[in-house]
């Protein structure tokens, strides 16, 4: 890819050292703006210049209400699941304004955590997770629970919208009894940085990252904003890659494709989806 002189990113194009993957690309981050660090450390170590293009603000729920009650019952719960760190901050958060903390729960009530970074947060804070299934993806907790749910009383603190109902869903019909609270929320930000709409113009970036089904929805949204109508026109020379199945799935029913799903499904995954889906593309693009 030819530096453009004129473009913001231009001054940090200089030649990387050999032995990284992605020395020389662009990639594009969609997280949430606080949680872009790791992210950018990890595609930096491959090699990549990184743009943040935050597509979520981590706000609280609408109200507190249906959380605050639920905490008041801890003592009732054999269970505590988690599916992100997000809903760990939010529920640690929410326990020290009321006195109390993740680490002085109930002496019976365990915690279950679906992803590495949602079991990694659980143990810096002093609360490890009992149990983290195989595969970092909800079903993948469904499956290989340590128990049966039968009988089990389960709080699940989860995103206030947009959020799978699976766990629920399946531990209902396992026979628990399921409390699902909103814990926090993420909305779309105002606006694309600067920096990203710079780069999407100058058509600089190789590759754009997605670690949620709403990165994907907000970033279609922020790019219609910027662009009109012919905003997936920005997209199309660029590697779509997905952390798991159902950001996949929104990929394809909001772009029409993903071009590499990360395996296993964390950060460290993602970073490897792309180096794949970039070496398939100069492969394919050869004469």
């Amino acid at each position: 890819m030819a530096p453009n002189p004129d473009s913001p990113l231009s001054a940090d194009l200089t030649p990387d050292p050999p032995g990284r993957p992605l020395a020389g690309r662009v990639v594009a981050v969609t997280r949430a703006e606080t949680q872009l660090g790791a992210a950018r450390q990890l595609f930096e170590a491959a090699g990549a210049r990184v743009v943040d293009l935050p597509a979520l603000v981590v706000t609280p729920p609408d109200s507190w209400g249906p959380l605050d009650d639920a905490l008041t019952e801890l003592e009732d719960f054999h269970w505590l699941v988690f599916s992100s760190s997000n809903g760990v901050e939010a529920l640690d958060q929410r326990l020290r304004r009321h006195g109390r903390s993740l680490t002085h729960l109930p002496a019976g009530l365990r915690i279950a955590a679906v992803g590495r970074k949602t079991a990694a947060r659980l143990e810096e804070l002093g609360a490890p997770a009992d149990f983290v299934p195989p595969a970092f993806v909800a079903d993948s907790l469904l499956e290989h629970f340590p128990v049966s749910g039968w009988g089990l009383r389960l709080l699940i603190p989860r995103v206030q919208s947009g959020g799978r109902t699976v766990l629920a869903e399946a531990f209902a019909a396992a026979g628990a009894r399921v409390v699902e609270v909103p814990a926090y929320e993420t909305r779309c930000p105002e606006g694309l940085p600067s920096a990203a709409l710079a780069a999407l113009e100058q058509d600089q970036l190789d590759a754009i990252t997605f670690s949620s089904g709403k990165t994907v929805s907000h970033t279609a949204r922020l790019l219609e904003e910027a662009f009109g109508a012919g905003w997936r026109d920005r997209l199309g020379s660029l590697a779509i890659v997905s952390i798991g199945p159902q950001t996949s799935e929104r990929c394809r029913s909001g772009f029409g494709r993903v071009d590499a799903e990360a395996d296993p499904h964390d950060l460290e995954g993602l970073v490897q989806a792309c180096v794949d889906a970039l070496a398939a593309r100069a492969l394919r693009a050869r004469p």
